[in-house]
């Protein structure tokens, strides 16, 4: 009996949402100013006709305050009548920014918080907005700053927000340093973080404004280090920022390092589904690897060989996971190849992108609506979309889609100023140098690059305009345009010009590790001799215009750009005319290699230098095309003070080539000398001369070896050569010592 009763309950309150549904015959819409009836309908998803609950209800109600258009809704149903109030929000009529002078800050402002001027005056959002404007000042170092505001009530439909901003004092960062770095030394280690100590000279540079943005970033680019060298648990554990009593801070970061791991065992655990043999290809590399300190470069490595050879078979629905199992001082890593589920991805949506446009965001995208839902590339498509440098962050959610099989993924990312200003200038025995650039790396909100820079030494005044857009037409290759000029005052080698030129080039992977470029340039050059050059020289003198194609391509296999501690890199370039004054072919080959000399961290390092130029048919090759080597591939010798001269003027060769061998000391000085040693042996020659058979070749191979130091001053990094020539030419000229002194602003 009791549960017959508990049964009729449930049905009497259950039942009376469905008993109670009724069908819609007519919509009345009140208290409606700017809003009309009909888009309150569409977003409302109501219709005449309609059989109505209250499900339906609360989902019309829902549907109404997600437009933000509302303060308030109220629905009543009488006699098949749904009647619907509605209280619109009040429109921003001014959104005004006192006590912010700077422009560009204002419209930062206003581009990232929700508020808009001719918008709705949502009230929930005005904390959140406070919040956004305050992360925004501490990204740019004003960590106290204080956010009021005010609002102005024009009539009950129309209102002014005012926003007044106090940012306080910019915090910079005093000192940075380091606590448990057994391995690294500090000096490395800032290096590789993007703070800067707060320096005189750094007046341009943001990365010496405190921010706990900056402070996260530095914290993951030295665990990403520490891992690419086989550290495989460290642990950055406390990043500790303290204000001193100027108001500035000093930053310690607290390293534990834990143990140097090597890899132990690759292997490959394989799905019945799928045949073994097919990744049999991979065990070649496995062998490779195995014995190797371990790093999440080389897993990346694997993996993208992996899924070449899932392309290649044209595997569907195939997913990979990597278990790695530390075993003492090793790791075992196991590669899991299963099949996924058989899910499709039925739409995309990318939010947060204010000002770039969201074809830039999917040309990242390596999975497409349509495509096999598979994690790892969706992972993948996030770093590609991180890696292009113009969000500050990037999230994604996956959800279920309109059916079983179908998923649906978003995409949100949260925009950063893209703009950069950089400056650099040193000066040391020989010369001193300046630079400035500036950058924007997301021209138009289209991804595009666009920068200008200008270098300065005694010898040459050189600007450029470049224009970059790094995945031209979402095929993966960059596509670039420049113009260019430079002027050279070369009186130790007999002449000056002026060189305009322009030019297109492209860039693009060919295959694994391959890299390709392309190029066309147009160019003018007004060259002019000295007075007391010699009288073959001086016929060079005149105007020469050229049309010229490039190519080259490199192999890289270095373990990372940034400081290699393995691998190498060669690379292969030319240039040839297809229509030129004077009609040259010139050839560059450039090689690297690099290598863990023991458990220290000397990395040792070869390197190699070959460049020719020679004159088509009867033609001499013009001054200021020939080749010479700078003070950095043969240490020893002044800059270009080699080779062949003609009367006192060196003119450079037809051929120059360097070789060079290098190791750094990392122990060698207490750490808190601030000084980095290494020690090298340099040889080089340059030679050939076509324009004037009278004059000596000067092929002779030179020599130097010497050891030099690395010291952070107060005043920026310093550079120290001591070097000893072990064999040259009688008219080459020496230089046993140079220093330099180099930074940025």
């Amino acid at each position: 009996m009791i549960v017959r009763i508990l049964y009729l309950l449930a049905i009497f309150f259950l039942v009376p949402p469905i008993l109670n549904a009724e069908v819609i015959n007519q919509i009345i819409i009140d208290g409606n100013k700017r809003v009309s009836d009909e888009t309150i309908k569409v977003y409302g998803e109501i219709k005449i006709n309609q059989n109505i609950s209250e499900t339906e209800i609360n989902n019309v109600l829902n549907n109404l305050y997600s437009t933000n258009f509302f303060e308030d809704v109220k629905i009543q149903i009488n006699n098949n009548i749904i009647n619907i109030k509605v209280i619109e929000y009040p429109v921003v009529n001014q959104l005004i920014i006192i006590g912010e002078n700077r422009k560009s800050y204002r419209d930062q402002i206003k581009k990232l918080i929700k508020l808009k001027e001719k918008k709705a005056f949502v009230k929930p959002y005005l904390a959140k907005d406070i919040e956004t404007i305050k992360k925004l000042y501490s990204s740019l170092g004003y960590n106290f700053s204080n956010i009021e505001t005010k609002i102005r009530t024009i009539d009950e439909d129309n209102l002014d927000l005012m926003i007044e901003v106090d940012r306080g004092n910019q915090t910079k960062i005093s000192s940075i340093s380091f606590i448990g770095n057994k391995s690294i030394r500090s000096n490395r280690l800032k290096n590789i973080i993007a703070s800067e100590e707060n320096k005189f000279w750094k007046f341009i540079s943001k990365n010496t404004n405190f921010s706990n943005n900056l402070i996260g970033l530095d914290k993951r680019l030295l665990e990403n280090f520490y891992k690419s060298i086989g550290f495989y648990d460290v642990q950055v554990t406390s990043n500790i920022a303290q204000i001193n009593n100027v108001g500035n801070a000093d930053i310690s970061y607290t390293i534990n390092e834990g143990t140097r791991y090597r890899i132990n065992k690759i292997s490959t655990n394989v799905d019945k589904v799928f045949d073994k043999e097919i990744f049999f290809p991979l065990n070649k590399i496995f062998k490779e690897y195995a014995g190797e300190y371990y790093s999440p470069f080389k897993v990346k490595e694997l993996l993208e060989e992996l899924d070449q050879i899932i392309e290649f078979n044209n595997l569907q629905f195939v997913e990979h996971n990597v278990k790695e199992v530390v075993q003492n001082d090793s790791i075992n890593i196991t590669f899991n190849i299963f099949e996924g589920k058989k899910t499709l991805v039925e739409r995309i949506n990318i939010t947060g992108n204010v000002v770039t446009n969201e074809e830039v965001i999917r040309g990242e995208l390596i999975l497409d609506e349509g495509d096999p839902f598979i994690n790892l590339n969706l992972e993948k498509s996030i770093s590609e979309i991180k890696q292009r440098g113009i969000f500050k962050t990037v999230t994604h959610e996956v959800i279920e889609g309109s059916k079983k099989n179908l998923k649906i993924i978003n995409i949100n990312v949260e925009e950063q100023p893209t703009g950069e200003i950089s400056a650099g200038a040193g000066i040391g025995t020989t010369g001193g140098t300046f630079a400035f650039t500036v950058t924007e790396n997301n021209w138009l909100g289209a991804g595009k690059n666009v920068s200008f820079d200008v270098q300065v030494d005694k010898e040459k005044l050189a600007g450029k305009i470049l224009y970059l857009d790094p995945n031209y037409d979402f095929l993966g290759n960059s596509l670039s345009y420049s113009l260019s000029s430079t002027s050279n005052d070369k009186p130790d080698m007999g002449f000056e010009n002026n060189i305009i030129s322009a030019g297109v080039g492209t860039r693009f992977q060919q295959y694994k590790d391959v890299n390709v470029n392309l190029g066309l340039s147009a160019s003018y050059d007004d060259l002019k001799t000295e007075g007391t050059a010699s009288a073959s020289l001086k016929k060079q003198s005149g105007t020469f215009t050229e049309l010229a194609a490039n190519y080259g391509f490199s192999f890289d296999k270095r373990d990372r750009v940034f400081m290699p501690s393995s691998g190498s890199i060669i690379g292969f370039s030319q240039e040839l005319p297809i229509y030129a004054d004077k009609a040259y072919l010139s050839n560059t080959l450039t090689s690297s290699t690099y290598k863990s000399l023991n458990e220290e961290n000397i990395i040792g390092a070869a390197k190699f230098y070959l460049t020719t130029v020679n004159g088509l048919g009867d033609e001499d090759v013009r001054i200021s095309k020939r080749k010479g080597l700078s003070n950095r591939r043969l240490r020893g010798f002044e800059k270009n003070k080699i080779g062949p001269v003609d009367g006192t003027d060196h003119v450079g060769g037809n051929y120059a080539a360097a070789l060079n061998f290098e190791s750094n000391l990392p122990n060698l000085l207490p750490e808190n000398t601030n000084t980095d040693i290494s020690l090298f042996l340099d040889f080089g020659n340059v030679w050939g001369v076509d324009y004037d058979s009278t004059i000596d070749n000067s092929n002779k191979i030179r020599s130097t070896t010497g050891v030099a130091a690395s010291w952070s001053s107060p005043l920026g990094p310093m550079t120290f050569i001591l070097s000893q020539n072990l064999s040259k030419a009688s008219t080459d000229k020496t230089e046993a010592f140079t220093f330099n002194l180099g930074t940025t602003f």
